[in-house]
């Protein structure tokens, strides 16, 4: 089986759904209690069933879906900041690169090759499981002195129709952090891949 362009896209939604659940998850931003368990990929994945934080992260993702269809989508970040200092602590990024543009010419750009979902889907595997284990290298998080937030960013092209309700940010990058990559995931018409920048503390 595989994949057509708007089957692709769904699949990077629901891959940043569930990345961003475990990432919140992991770095402790939200309450374990504020989670549950589900099967994914072939692994047990947690996400929140708190309403506004679902619902949150749902009206990101419709928009991003709408993004990516159109083409106009080709970063999303999520950063973790520190709610007192406005400090940011970690820059969880995801990039999507298009490898098979129809209405690009340049025939290097297109790949022909087709990838089955159970491939795709093996990748994704391979990387949740990397954001997973990152809980290893991260400095920790100190939740009993201090509180935490996140924002999600997205990178769109010029002329994308953005809601009203989505505004202009800095790239909120971290000086002189640590960067470490993850492993990437393929479709028949895009690359994803995924790093995480820290402050050392």
């Amino acid at each position: 089986m595989s994949l057509s362009i708007r089957g692709s896209t769904r699949i990077i939604s629901e891959f940043f759904e569930y990345s961003i659940n475990s990432i919140l998850y992991q770095r402790g931003i939200y309450p374990p209690e504020d989670f549950h368990t589900v099967k994914k990929y072939d692994l047990n994945l947690l996400v929140t069933h708190d309403e506004e934080l679902k619902s949150y992260i749902r009206k990101i993702l419709l928009q991003v879906h709408r993004w990516l269809l159109g083409s106009k989508c080709n970063k999303l970040v999520l950063v973790i900041i520190d709610k007192d200092e406005g400090d940011i602590l970690e820059r969880w990024e995801f990039n999507v690169e298009i490898t098979n543009n129809p209405n690009d010419t340049n025939t290097d750009s297109n790949n022909n090759e087709e990838i089955p979902l159970e491939v795709t889907q093996k990748e994704i595997r391979g990387l949740i499981r990397q954001i997973t284990a990152s809980v290893t290298f991260l400095p920790e998080l100190d939740h009993d002195e201090k509180e935490y937030t996140f924002n999600v960013l997205a990178y769109t092209k010029a002329n994308a129709k953005v809601p009203l309700d989505w505004g202009d940010s800095s790239s909120k990058e971290i000086e002189q952090g640590e960067s470490v990559s993850f492993k990437q995931f393929h479709t028949n018409d895009y690359k994803v891949g995924a790093q995480v920048t820290y402050k050392y503390r």
